[in-house]
């Protein structure tokens, strides 16, 4: 059973209406007169960091994959509740957790420690929504601009023997989601590559999302095919009417048009290599 087949199964469960059929990265909850933000991710030694990896940077990026999800959606986070593992070094753990809550002002509200090797952590980050309508990645409609809040590759050169910050400490995007929130018809981070979400967003909007290689913005030295493929950059991905002007810097690669036969052109063309990381 792959990653979608999996999903697909989870649908038959019981689902609460905030969850969205499982097709968005978080869910929302109406609580006294608010809607709350929720989601969670797991990271794993040799997924999504190398063995041997500081385990400061270890919560650094836990923490800072679940707070971009909330971002995409405008959310202000309320808190974290952290699974961890007890590795060598807990304690530079700890002090990476605090350094990314102290600046992104994110309170710990608790979790769940055990021992297994190797080692998977988990996050899930709780928001509150800071507009009316919180943005779906089902949204898009046709005739929408396609933007991104930033280059990419910077992950993918880090990764590769560069600035390993790039790659180990993504900065979420929280102030430019919030700003974005009440404008735009749908938002989504990039995590697993730019084409396989942008596929994702336009295959949930009903529509074809149409990409220019040559308008994506990438970091120094990467190579843009490979750039928009590889994923990790946490800039936000966003849909919005004809003529928007973005409140935040922003670069638009693209269009949504009606869906045609593919959800996703690159170049005019339906691109022959993977679109991004998908979970086997």
């Amino acid at each position: 059973m792959n990653e979608a087949q999996f999903i697909a199964a989870l649908r038959t469960l019981p689902l609460h209406p905030g969850a969205q059929d499982l097709r968005d990265d978080t869910a929302t909850l109406a609580v006294g007169g608010e809607t709350l933000v929720l989601t969670h991710d797991a990271i794993a030694e040799g997924v999504h960091y190398r063995p041997g990896t500081d385990p400061f940077d270890i919560a650094w990026k836990l923490v800072a994959v679940n707070l971009s999800d909330l971002a995409a959606k405008g959310a202000e986070p309320l808190g974290v509740l952290i699974g961890a593992v007890l590795v060598d070094g807990a304690e530079r753990f700890v002090e990476g957790l605090r350094a990314i809550l102290t600046e992104y002002a994110v309170p710990l509200l608790g979790g769940d420690t055990i021992s297994v090797s190797p080692a998977t952590f988990g996050c899930t980050a709780i928001g509150r929504a800071t507009c009316a309508q919180v943005p779906r990645r089902d949204g898009g409609q046709p005739g929408d601009g396609l933007w991104i809040t930033g280059p990419l590759g910077a992950a993918m050169l880090g990764f590769e023997g560069g600035n390993a910050a790039a790659y180990l400490r993504p900065r979420p995007r929280l102030a430019d989601g919030q700003a974005l929130a009440p404008h735009v018809h749908a938002m989504m981070d990039v995590s697993d590559g730019l084409l396989l979400d942008a596929a994702r967003m336009a295959e949930a909007s009903g529509c074809t999302a149409e990409i220019a290689l040559t308008r994506v913005p990438v970091a120094a030295g990467a190579d843009p095919l490979r750039a928009v493929t590889w994923g990790d950059d946490y800039e936000l991905l966003f849909a919005a009417p004809e003529g928007f002007q973005p409140p935040v810097p922003a670069a638009r690669i693209g269009s949504l048009a009606h869906a045609g036969a593919a959800p996703l052109l690159l170049d005019g063309q339906v691109p022959q290599i993977p679109l991004g990381y998908q979970h086997r």
